[in-house]
């Protein structure tokens, strides 16, 4: 056996608080294929995170490990002052498969990267610096991603705070205003108007919002939602900002979230998915607002041609082998099976939203009774008995009461009623105690 209380001990030891780990006692992991995680003593476990939905196609994909492999034989790390063959190849893919008018692609590492690069580009092209973000978004980890961030508990040190206005959250399960949709005619939406009329001076630089609110516990807005909002923020002079770091590449059940929404955007922010696991992220926008950052720039290891290489035999992945068609049926019979359990155990399953294989379940006190009150306790106990019967999720919400189920694309029936049956079992034990 290993010695896994050590690794925990040193984890504790060498890394920082901050760098905090799932479960009472964290898994060490060693070895993963597909959708199945080894921990160090050889357990397995069925992943229904994903990498926080970066591992598209599973674990150690190998025509996506041959790729980079065959690459890094080849040439590794120039840095961006040279062109190389899997970065323009890769650019020129994305403007083929992006939404409208996106032709230009800057590539960085992170998602808070692109985001950073997204907003300040904006705000060169329309020479105003207020920008229009969501409550229960997030956006990353840098200073201007913390302000752009809905979340007190994301926010450690949030600066150029002054520029950033919050608009409601299109969350339904929670309105903010009271109300139900449809009857509510997105007052959300409307309100973005009367933010910029009060909060603003009346021009507003963009607007950045994710097509389903990652972080924020998988929020997923009406279908005719981004239509209003993005057409009261044109009116003001913003751009759309579509942040698809966690959406982006086959997630949905569409190669972008957005695609859902019938809406092109002006700048769009991708991450986690576009390399199966290589550390690649792209801020995409129309030519005429890329060519207006016009000041030197560099990402040292942004567009690196290992992980770009990683990229494009992903999206030939994703594309030859119609994952996204995929995506929907696994993802109807993921959510079907969420639905059935809320059935089942009613009163701490509150709501299960999402699209494809990005599925959220709301934990309440109880639903059944009326009490929508966060339930994050729960979430805790459902970990805890899921991970003792071999299935790892994810949480998020700004209450910590939502998990988060999002396994690979590549998840086949077999592996989704087995990770269904253990969410039964671990709800039965819920209620027992």
């Amino acid at each position: 056996m290993s010695d896994l209380a050590g690794v925990r001990q040193k984890q504790r030891e060498y890394l920082w608080p901050a760098s905090a780990t799932y479960y009472q006692e964290s898994v060490v992991l060693d070895s993963g294929s597909g959708c199945v995680l080894r921990d160090g003593d050889g357990r397995e476990y069925l992943d229904f995170f994903g990498g926080i939905l970066t591992v598209g196609l599973g674990h150690c994909n190998e025509r996506v490990n041959a790729a980079a492999e065959t690459q890094m034989r080849r040439l590794g790390h120039v840095s961006s002052v040279y062109s190389t063959l899997p970065v323009v190849a890769l650019a020129e893919k994305l403007a083929s498969i992006t939404p409208g008018p996106l032709r230009k692609s800057y590539f960085v590492t992170s998602g808070t990267e692109a985001v950073e690069t997204a907003v300040g580009v904006a705000q060169i092209f329309t020479g105003s610096l207020e920008i229009l973000a969501l409550r229960h978004g997030y956006s990353g980890r840098s200073m201007m991603a913390q302000a752009l961030t809905g979340h007190a508990s994301w926010r450690a040190a949030a600066g150029q705070g002054a520029a950033v206005k919050h608009a409601p959250a299109p969350y339904c399960y929670r309105c903010p205003f009271g109300l139900e949709y449809p009857s509510c005619a997105l007052r959300c939406a409307d309100d973005l108007e009367e933010i910029i009329q009060t909060s603003t001076s009346g021009k507003v630089a963009a607007f950045l919002a994710e097509p389903i609110l990652g972080v924020g516990g998988f929020i997923t807005p009406p279908d005719d939602y981004f239509q209003r909002a993005v057409e009261i923020v044109r009116r003001y002079g913003g751009l759309f900002i579509c942040d698809e770091v966690q959406t982006g590449f086959g997630r949905t059940g569409k190669m972008f979230g957005i695609k859902h929404y019938g809406v092109e955007p002006d700048i769009m922010t991708m991450a986690k998915g576009i390399a199966n696991g290589m550390p690649l992220a792209v801020c995409i926008a129309r030519p005429e607002i890329a060519d207006s950052f016009q000041k030197l720039t560099i990402s040292t290891f942004g567009g690196n041609p290992i992980a770009a290489a990683a990229a494009n035999e992903t999206i030939d992945i994703i594309e030859g082998e119609n994952l996204l068609a995929r995506v929907e049926e696994r993802g109807e019979r993921l959510r079907e099976g969420l639905l059935e359990l809320k059935e089942r155990f009613g009163g701490p399953i509150g709501d299960v939203r999402g699209k494809g294989l990005m599925l959220g379940v709301e934990l309440v006190k109880n639903e059944a009774g009326g009490d929508r009150t966060p339930a994050p306790a729960a979430v805790a106990r459902i970990f805890e008995e899921t991970k003792q019967r071999g299935l790892l999720l994810g949480k998020g919400g700004l209450f910590g009461n939502v998990l988060r189920v999002a396994p690979p694309l590549i998840v086949d029936d077999a592996q989704i009623d087995a990770a269904l049956g253990i969410l039964g079992e671990s709800f039965a034990a819920l209620g027992r105690v």
